[in-house]
């Protein structure tokens, strides 16, 4: 089993920062909490569907590691 704990409370300023800067792309409240929890899991790797994610960055700039099919 694998548990990866994310209190929103706790990075509710950075996850909202997300939301505001991806305004125009199609950011739902579940793909920014992803966003933040690679920021924060550097070494983590995001298992997704969703081609937005290219677009996405942590920290900035920075790509996301994706696992993607496409």
């Amino acid at each position: 089993m694998i548990e990866i704990r994310f209190d929103f409370q706790d990075e509710r300023e950075a996850t909202l920062r997300l939301l505001r800067k991806y305004v125009d792309t199609p950011m739902s409240f579940a793909d920014a909490c992803l966003v933040r929890m690679s920021e924060l899991h550097r070494s983590a790797q995001v298992l997704t569907l969703d081609q937005d994610f290219a677009a996405y960055r942590r920290n900035g700039r920075e790509r996301i590691p994706l696992i993607a099919p496409w």
